[in-house]
């Protein structure tokens, strides 16, 4: 093989390996499907919940600390299982923030979501104890409203206990992420 071929081969296999390496790591929310409990939605986000998160950058700091208050119901709405979640935050350093969800169940372990500082619609798939959640948020910074996508994983501990991890990009560049304990009543 000529020096010149070299050159423009060994990177093209490297970038090849980087990618096949990249798919065969992606989770997929079916990998949860024989996991227990069984995370339904309907039955978790029903009543009061705790939650308990904090925000890390992406070298891993936290920034924030928070703590969130959610009043939740489910109803049949047009023939459509509806669940709204009022949510309530409170962060370490006194601001407050309130979002309150609608939630569809489109089918089942399908899921679609509205609320005013969402842009469109959160998607969510459910298998197992797991759901997938994601969506685009208005983030306030410095007095603006910033577009981000969070790519939200749920996993039920418990039928009181869920734990969440949401990464969160802007153009794809990962900034960091969020971590929640959730505690039912």
């Amino acid at each position: 093989m000529s020096r010149i071929s070299r050159y423009f081969l060994y990177p093209l296999f490297a970038i090849f390996a980087l990618l096949s390496f990249s798919s065969c790591t992606s989770i997929k929310v079916n990998d949860y499907a024989n996991e227990t409990p069984v995370l339904k939605l309907s039955d978790y986000f029903n009543g009061k919940i705790l939650a308990y998160g904090i925000f890390t950058d992406r070298s891993g700091k936290v920034v924030k600390r928070f703590t969130v208050d959610i009043k939740s119901s489910w109803s049949k709405v047009d023939g459509v299982n509806t669940g709204i979640l009022d949510e309530s935050f409170l962060y370490s350093d006194g601001t407050t923030q309130k979002r309150i969800w609608t939630i569809k169940e489109i089918s089942p372990n399908h899921y679609e979501g509205t609320a005013a500082d969402v842009v469109g619609k959160a998607h969510g798939r459910a298998a197992g104890n797991a759901l997938n959640w994601t969506y685009t948020l208005l983030l306030p910074v410095d007095g603006k409203d910033i577009e981000v996508q969070f790519n939200d994983w749920m996993y039920l501990v418990n039928e009181k206990v869920m734990i969440n991890r949401a990464q969160m990009t802007k153009f794809g560049i990962y900034l960091g992420e969020v971590t929640l304990s959730f505690m039912k009543d």
